[in-house]
């Protein structure tokens, strides 16, 4: 395998997996920006700390599920240094211990076990007049010590060593254990000991690049089979489950020739606690979701819900049922289905039977948006953010939603390097205005909409695996019109009069001929393509009954079974008929048509004058072949 370097290093941060190449003496050549939040190179959460060591009289509080373990080899004698010595500490037990450091005439709390069978050990105390909680859960492998309220909460796979320290003066947080503590020689034993802590917070980050690949991730035996598949050595892996400085990882190494000469190797890692929380998350959605099915089936009968949803059919009764599941959770939704299925209009009414209904709901078509200016139109810009800026500056989208509801339709037409600013938001629930410096926290409920095949433009690079994750919390597909068609007769029964009342006219009504001539037609363009064809057939018709002849719809050829076409004319035929259908799908937008037929540019072109194609006109689309066909 050949990589150029350079080339790399221009699209790494890009992403959604960590990426670690080192060359063939183990020193780190690329450390993508990824690896860097998974490892805790970088580390920008919380409110951070300065630089400094522990001191006499600050209040030390430690967690340990497994004395001496991940530590840095910590023994019961060094206890002593916050006043604990006790003969019946061992190394391996779990200990909860809140001291003062290296004063002798204080006296310290402490809690430890040998009995590994507990599933939660707590301790909760008020020490110097500071409220402290501390609880180390053996199941869900979590720790978290709280300080008058503040929680500094870590996850584990087998071991783990939590340390937070506390001013002896101002009793404020001077240092608090995180994820990358191993990269910092952050050790419980070494800090106690004297050791100097690193500063944490906004674009801090521990310089990498040059250093060798076991100074940063230690002599664990992932590493040395990077480093030995870096000297040399034939070996390769994909998705193998490693933890690596205490983080649990999906690995894939790979080695790195240049003309068939070892040069390096590469690692790319998933963080799986990630993929963790996500779940987590759903599980939680899904337990809600058992109770809310049990009140709903109570209410169903008694209740007239989403009746702007329009419809009897199986297709739609089970579509309400999600829809009403979706407005009681807090849950991210995402609708898929194609294009005129009604997606804007069931994110507005999940809204509406939501407990925020009062509160704002803001609809954002991110496809109409340009891609210089998404950032600022999503998140506001502060005065003087840029050129052409307000004197005032702007609230962006999520701020205008906070509260309530926003709904990013068409969220696959976001780019890559915006897809990695809205993951951060939904993850922080916060963010920074363009030009700003103060981060602004938000409560929004997101709901997501697209007409694509997510899977598929993850994998084809176009759209985030973790915002895939994120966003596919409770998805919820829409089914095309032409799979549903029983429901015709009721949306046009409820959309004529509305239609004439727009338009201005007596009420009119549709013949039976008409109705039939509906229900054949399979509907590329879903409802919005129907209400269009309604609307156009209102207009031409004089009297008060629509006829067939007012419906300007070309259904299929009936098959005939005593001709038969050659298969080069059928396959042309057919090609043609696909290329039409993707352009009344897509608007006219002859980009989105490929992309939905999956060919090239130049192959689209050369079908389309093949066929004698022409598009027209945009909206209500009309396209030209050479058969006069319209659609």
């Amino acid at each position: 395998m050949f990589i150029d370097i350079e080339y790399i290093k221009q699209f790494t941060d890009m992403m959604s997996e960590g990426f670690i190449f080192i060359d063939k003496d183990g020193k780190i050549q690329i450390y993508n920006k990824k690896a860097k939040e998974v490892f805790g190179v970088t580390y920008n959460q919380g409110k951070g700390h300065e630089a400094g060591r522990i001191l006499k009289g600050d209040i030390v509080i430690i967690a340990d599920n497994n004395l001496g373990r991940d530590d840095g080899g910590l023994t019961p004698e060094n206890l002593k240094v916050i006043g604990i010595e006790d003969e019946n500490i061992d190394i391996g037990d779990s200990i909860i211990a809140i001291g003062i450091y290296k004063d002798e005439g204080a006296f310290p709390k402490y809690k430890n076990t040998k009995n590994f069978k507990e599933e939660v050990i707590k301790l909760n105390t008020r020490f110097l007049d500071i409220d402290i909680n501390v609880e180390m859960d053996l199941v869900d492998k979590t720790i978290n010590i709280s300080v008058d309220g503040k929680g500094f909460k870590i996850e584990y796979i087998n071991a783990l060593g939590h340390l937070v320290v506390l001013d002896g003066d101002s009793k404020e947080v001077k240092f608090y254990q995180a994820k990358g503590y191993t990269i910092r020689k952050e050790s419980i034993f070494d800090l106690l000991a004297g050791k100097e802590y690193m500063a944490k917070g906004k674009n801090i980050e521990i310089d990498v690049i040059g250093r060798d690949i076991f100074d940063i991730h230690g002599y664990v035996p992932a590493i040395k089979e990077f480093y030995e598949t870096a000297k040399g050595k034939e070996l390769s892996f994909r998705d193998k489950f490693i933890e690596i400085n205490g983080r649990p990882t999906l690995c894939s190494l790979e080695p790195v020739n240049k003309k068939e000469k070892r040069v390096g190797a590469l690692l790319r890692v998933k963080d799986i606690s990630e993929l963790k929380n996500i779940i987590e998350e759903r599980n939680e959605a899904l337990l809600k979701l058992e109770e809310i099915e049990k009140q709903f089936i109570q209410r169903e009968d008694n209740i007239n819900f989403f009746n702007k949803i329009i419809g009897e059919s199986a297709e739609i009764k089970e579509i309400k049922h999600l829809l009403y599941k979706a407005s009681k959770l807090n849950s991210t939704i995402l609708l898929l289905g194609e294009s005129g299925t009604g997606k804007g209009l069931m994110a507005k009414e999940i809204h509406d039977f939501s407990k925020n209904e009062d509160r704002p709901f803001i609809h954002v078509n991110c496809g109409s948006i340009p891609e210089t200016l998404m950032e600022s139109e999503f998140f506001g810009y502060e005065s003087g953010a840029f050129t052409g800026a307000k004197n005032k500056g702007k609230i962006g989208f999520f701020e205008m939603a906070n509260g309530g509801t926003i709904f990013l339709d068409e969220i696959s037409e976001i780019n890559l390097s915006m897809q990695v600013k809205l993951l951060q938001v939904l993850q922080s629930k916060a963010f920074f205005r363009v030009g700003g410096e103060k981060k602004i926290a938000v409560d929004v409920r997101i709901i997501a909409a697209t007409n694509r095949n997510l899977e598929k433009e993850v994998l084809n690079g176009r759209f985030r695996e973790d915002l895939f994750y994120r966003i596919n919390v409770f998805p919820i597909w829409i089914p095309p019109l032409r799979e549903r068609k029983e429901d015709i007769h009721s949306i046009v029964r409820l959309k004529l009069p509305e239609i004439c009342n727009e338009i201005g006219c007596e009420e009119k009504h549709i013949s039976g001929e008409a109705l039939n001539k509906l229900k054949k037609y399979d509907w590329p363009g879903n409802i919005r393509e129907l209400e269009n064809i309604l609307e156009r057939a209102v207009i031409l018709c004089e009297g008060k009954t629509i006829l067939s002849k007012h419906l300007k719809i070309e259904l299929r050829e009936e098959e005939n079974n005593t001709q038969v076409r050659s298969l080069k004319i059928e396959v042309a035929n057919a090609e043609k008929k696909a290329i039409i259908k993707a352009l009344k799908i897509c608007n006219g937008d002859k980009k989105k048509a490929m992309e939905m037929l999956d060919i090239g540019k130049t192959s689209f072109y050369d079908k389309i004058k093949k066929h004698n194609i022409e598009v027209l006109k945009y909206g209500n689309l009309s396209v030209k072949t050479n058969k006069d066909i319209r659609i």
